[in-house]
C-alpha cells in the first residue's frame, strides 16, 4: 500500500525517502527549486559546450552538423524522462549509482558508480581546459606560458589556468552546499541572461538565411558513408554537451521537497539548454561573416562572437562565457563529490569511512571534494605534453557517462517488462503508458550513441600527426581497462566489505516492551 504523503516541504517527508536505502539523514536540506534546476543546467552550460566544442563540430560537419544538437537532444531527452521518474521515486545523493543499485543489482550499481565517477574526475579537468580557449581571446595577458606560438605553450598554459579553477571549485566545494549554491545560482542567472542577449544579438546580424544548416562544405568526402560518416563524427560535439541533468537528483538529500523538484528540475534544464544552444548555434552561423577559411573550424564560436559583436562586446560576452565554464565545473565538481559519499557511504570504495565523513560545521562531504580535485589536478598533467592523450580521455570520460545512463535505463527497461516497475505515488512526475516506449528509446539511443562515441575513428582520436594505434585504439582499451579492472577490484575485494556504515546507517527504534 502506498503511503499518503504529508504536506509538501516538510523535512520529515523528504527524509523519509532515505528509509529504503537504510541512509539516516546527514546532509543539511537548504536547496530550493531554482537551486536544483541551477545544478542541472549549470553541469550541462550551454556556453560551454557550444564555445568549447563548435570548432570540431563545424570542422568534421559543416554547418549541417548543427542537425545533431536536435538529434542529440531527444535521445537524452527520453533519458531525462526516464531520470525524472526516478528522481521522484529516489531522490537520493549518487542519483545514478543508487538507482541502478535499486533497480538492477549491487553489482551493476557498482560499476555504474564506479564509471560516473571516473568520467565526473575527468570531466572536471576537461571543463577547466577551456579557460584556455577563451582567456587569452580576451586578452593575451592570459598567456602565461610563452606567446602561444611554441610547441608546447598552449597545452601547458591551458593547465595552469585550468588549475586555477580546479582549485576554486574545490574550496567552494569544501566550505559547504550554500555557498556552492549561491555562486552556482548567481553564475547560472548570468549564463541564462547572456546566451539571451548573444541570441538576440546574433540574430540582429544575421547575414544569411537559416537554410544555412543544408551546407555540408564536402565534409563527406572521404568517409567510406559519405556525409552520413562526417555527420556521425560531427555528431559528437552535441553528444559532449548535453549530458549532466541528473545532478539536479544527485542533490536530493541537500534539497527541500526534492521529489517533486528534481524531477522538474531535471526536465526544465534539458530543454532550456536544448532551446539557448539550439539557437546560438543557428544564428551564429546565420551571422558570422563569411563561411570560408579555417576560422570556424579552429577558433570556433569565440570567433564568431568577435567577428559579428566586435572587440568590445564580444569580449564582454567572452567573460560571461568565462563565468559559465567556472560554475560549469563547480556543478560537475559537486556531483562528483555526492557520488563519491554516496558509494562511501556503502563501503563500496577504498578508506570509506574518510570519504563518507561529514563535517559537523559545513555539513557536506570535504574529504571528497579534496581528494577530487587533487585526482582532477593529476589528470591536468597530462595535457602538458601530451595533448591528443588528453582529447582520448575527454572522449572516454564522455563514453563513460553514456555507460553510467545505460546502468540505470537498461535496468528499469528490465524491470518494466517484467512489471516490477512502481512509480511514485500519485501528484508526483510519472510517465505513465509512456513510460515502456520512452524508457525503450533512452536504452536504444544511449547503445547507439556509445558505439558511435567508442568507434576507433583515427578523425577523433588521432586526428594529427604522430599517428599510433594506441590513440586511435584508445578509447576502447581504456574503457576495457578502467571498467575491467575496476570491476575486477570490487569482485575480488570491494564486494565483500559492501554493507552501509554504522556512523551512517539508519537505526530502526526497538519497541519498548509491553506489559501484560
Amino acid at each position: 500500500m502506498t503511503k499518503a504523503a504529508p504536506p509538501s516541504g516538510t523535512h520529515g517527508h523528504d527524509d523519509s525517502e532515505l528509509e529504503e536505502f537504510g541512509y539516516r539523514p546527514e546532509l543539511k536540506r537548504t536547496l530550493g527549486n531554482f537551486h536544483t534546476f541551477a545544478a542541472g543546467i549549470s553541469y550541462i552550460s550551454i556556453l560551454t559546450g557550444t564555445f568549447q566544442l563548435f570548432y570540431f563540430g563545424y570542422g568534421s560537419g559543416g554547418p549541417a552538423y548543427w542537425w545533431s544538437w536536435p538529434m542529440v537532444f531527444v535521445g537524452q531527452f527520453a533519458v531525462a524522462l526516464c531520470f525524472a521518474e526516478l528522481a521522484a521515486r529516489h531522490p537520493v545523493a549518487g542519483s545514478v549509482y543508487n538507482w541502478s543499485k535499486r533497480i538492477g543489482n549491487p553489482h551493476l550499481g557498482w560499476l555504474a558508480g564506479w564509471m560516473m565517477l571516473v568520467a565526473s574526475i575527468v570531466s572536471i579537468a576537461a571543463v577547466a581546459l577551456a579557460y584556455q580557449l577563451t582567456l587569452p581571446q580576451i586578452s593575451s595577458a592570459f598567456q602565461f606560458v610563452g606567446d602561444g606560438t611554441g610547441t608546447y605553450d598552449v597545452a601547458t598554459n591551458a593547465v595552469v589556468l585550468a588549475t586555477v579553477l580546479i582549485l576554486f571549485t574545490t574550496l567552494v566545494n569544501a566550505f559547504g552546499v550554500k555557498l556552492m549554491a549561491r555562486i552556482n545560482t548567481a553564475g547560472v542567472f548570468i549564463e541564462l541572461v547572456a546566451s539571451v542577449v548573444l541570441i538576440v544579438m546574433l540574430a540582429v546580424h544575421i547575414t544569411r538565411g537559416p537554410q544555412v544548416v543544408l551546407e555540408t562544405n564536402g565534409t563527406g568526402t572521404g568517409h567510406g558513408a559519405g556525409y552520413l560518416g562526417a555527420f556521425l563524427v560531427a555528431s559528437l560535439a552535441s553528444a559532449y554537451v548535453m549530458y549532466g541533468f541528473d545532478t539536479a537528483a544527485s542533490l536530493g538529500e541537500e534539497s527541500l521537497n526534492p521529489s517533486r523538484n528534481a524531477p522538474r528540475a531535471i526536465l526544465r534544464a534539458i530543454i532550456a539548454s536544448f532551446v539557448l544552444g539550439g539557437l546560438v548555434l543557428l544564428l551564429a552561423l546565420m551571422s558570422v561573416s563569411s563561411l570560408k577559411g579555417d576560422k570556424l573550424s579552429t577558433d570556433g564560436l569565440q570567433y564568431v562572437v568577435l567577428d559579428v559583436l566586435g572587440p568590445t562586446a564580444g569580449k564582454g560576452m567572452l567573460w560571461c562565457v568565462l563565468i559559465a565554464v567556472t560554475v560549469c565545473a563547480l556543478a560537475v565538481h559537486t556531483a562528483a563529490i555526492r557520488l563519491a559519499f554516496a558509494m562511501a557511504r556503502d563501503n563500496n570504495l577504498p578508506a570509506s569511512s574518510v570519504l563518507a565523513r561529514v563535517s559537523p560545521r559545513f555539513r557536506t562531504p570535504v574529504v571528497p571534494a579534496v581528494v577530487i580535485g587533487v585526482l582532477a589536478l593529476a589528470i591536468l598533467v597530462v595535457n602538458i605534453r601530451q595533448p591528443q592523450i588528453f582529447t582520448v580521455v575527454t572522449s572516454i570520460g564522455i563514453i563513460m557517462i553514456y555507460l553510467a545512463y545505460l546502468g540505470v535505463t537498461a535496468p528499469m527497461l528490465v524491470a518494466r517488462l517484467r512489471g516490477r516497475w512502481t512509480p511514485a505515488g500519485e501528484g508526483r512526475f510519472s510517465l505513465g503508458r509512456w513510460g515502456l516506449v520512452v524508457n525503450v528509446v533512452a536504452v536504444v539511443w544511449g547503445a547507439g550513441m556509445t558505439l558511435n562515441l567508442i568507434w576507433p575513428r583515427a578523425a577523433v582520436y588521432n586526428a594529427a600527426p604522430p599517428h599510433h594505434w594506441y590513440l586511435r585504439w584508445g578509447a576502447v582499451l581504456f574503457v576495457a581497462v578502467i571498467a575491467g579492472g575496476g570491476f575486477a577490484y570490487y569482485w575480488f575485494v570491494q564486494r565483500h566489505r559492501t554493507g552501509v556504515l554504522a556512523e551512517h546507517r539508519l537505526e530502526t527504534p526497538v519497541p519498548a516492551p509491553t506489559s501484560d
